[in-house]
């Protein structure tokens, strides 16, 4: 099937990158993050190398890069639908 949005894959990736990013800018180590996140090692090292992690290992990671709130916008009702779908064009 060709489609023109992004697959979940690729949506996955460009978090992990988008992560990955962040977190040296704050020159925090992965040891620091796994630690100050209560993420293990191993999950905060998948995530950044395939873009796959569960629901609450990555708001655990989002709350403390100060991001959670970006959460707030997804899965609202129909009538900000538009809104929600300029979080994953821009």
């Amino acid at each position: 099937m060709y489609s023109l949005e992004p697959t979940p894959l690729e949506v996955s990736k460009a978090l992990a990158e988008r992560h990955r990013t962040l977190r040296k800018q704050l020159k925090m180590s992965q040891e620091e993050m796994a630690e100050r996140s209560g993420v293990s090692m191993g999950t905060l090292k998948r995530f950044e190398n395939t873009g796959k992690i569960s629901l609450d290992s990555l708001l655990k990671l989002l709350h403390l890069l100060g991001r959670l709130n970006e959460f707030d916008k997804l899965l609202l009702p129909k009538e900000n639908l538009e809104e929600v779908k300029k979080l994953f064009t821009e």
